[in-house]
């Protein structure tokens, strides 16, 4: 009986190995076909162009092609939930963006939860916005703006890419930490809202800096400040927002996430080629020229980011009140 037995405990460990030695061999293997990587926005704007980047940069890294398909509409959850809904074998991703993050409140009702239908694979930069102004504005500084709009509540009209996007965010932080009373103007992209301030409709744009930069230093536009933490790169000499506005930071950022229940050999490779991708000199010089700073992190650091971000973009929405109609 004791004979039996351990034979019957080989028999069994061995049959309960194969399904992880195969996984395992499966996820080396990745990726033996094409993989496509949903955009929720239109082509030629900072997420598509950054999905096409990293894209190209795997497909020469992990010899197969990985295609962009870009799905609109819905502030980008058309596209998300279409990833989610698709197989968890890692030949579907999504360029994940800040919407992502700020859509999980600003929407009451989804067909998904993005932080528990989601695995997390890797960022892949940062964005600042920079706050632009007309050159003869009466504000010349975010300090001399705010008094402005304290003293003329309602004047002063905001356009943003959108009601919900990350600009819009921006927006309704500075709101919220400043006490003003700024309108929101939502357009049918950021393209509008910035010629639209170059022709005085409105007075204000949170701008991510490749939509407005020309303009600055054409002299059409002035930089009051960045949104970001530290400085841009980019832009240097233009002061942060934080150094007038305690606790405000703000930023579009763009990454990688994969249906939850992807297997972890298969994110980690992704995650090895996009941070390898990262510290590339041409990769680089073109996260540049977009105005953007590379995020490396590891996908638990990635996951971490997403949701502290979530929760940051929770309670500006609900101090706001903004809700999608």
């Amino acid at each position: 009986m004791d004979i039996q037995r351990r034979q019957l405990l080989r028999l069994a460990g061995g049959a309960a190995a194969l399904p992880v030695l195969s996984r395992a061999a499966w996820a080396q293997a990745y990726p033996t076909r094409p993989v496509k990587i949903y955009v929720g926005y239109s082509a030629g704007g900072g997420v598509d162009i950054t999905a096409r980047l990293i894209g190209a940069w795997l497909s020469e890294r992990m010899g197969q092609q990985f295609v962009v398909e870009n799905k609109t509409g819905a502030a980008t959850n058309i596209a998300t939930e279409a990833m989610i809904r698709s197989a968890a074998d890692g030949y579907t991703l999504l360029l994940t963006n800040a919407a992502n993050a700020i859509n999980a409140t600003y929407y009451d009702k989804l067909n998904f939860d993005f932080i528990k239908d989601t695995a997390p694979v890797s960022p892949i930069m940062s964005v600042p916005f920079v706050m632009v102004v007309q050159p003869n504005a009466p504000y010349k500084s975010v300090p001399e703006l705010i008094a402005y709009a304290k003293a003329n509540p309602g004047k002063i009209n905001c356009g943003t890419g959108g009601a919900g996007g990350p600009d819009h965010g921006s927006l309704e932080l500075f709101k919220m930490l400043t006490g003003t009373n700024i309108v929101h103007v939502p357009y049918r992209g950021l393209a509008p809202a910035v010629q639209d301030l170059l022709g005085g409709t409105i007075q204000l744009v949170f701008s991510t800096i490749p939509a407005a930069i020309s303009h600055i230093k054409a002299g059409k536009l002035r930089s009051l400040a960045v949104t970001t933490r530290a400085r841009s790169s980019t832009m240097p000499d233009v002061p942060v927002v934080g150094d007038f506005v305690k606790g405000f930071e703000s930023l579009q950022w763009y990454g990688l996430s994969a249906p939850k229940g992807t297997p972890a050999g298969v994110v980690a490779a992704l995650n090895k080629e996009v941070r390898a991708a990262l510290t590339d000199a041409k990769i680089k010089a073109r996260i540049a020229t977009l105005g953007g700073d590379p995020m490396s992190m590891t996908p638990a650091e990635f996951g971490k980011f997403v949701n502290d971000e979530t929760d940051k973009w929770a309670k500006v929405i609900k101090v706001a009140g903004a809700k999608a109609k």
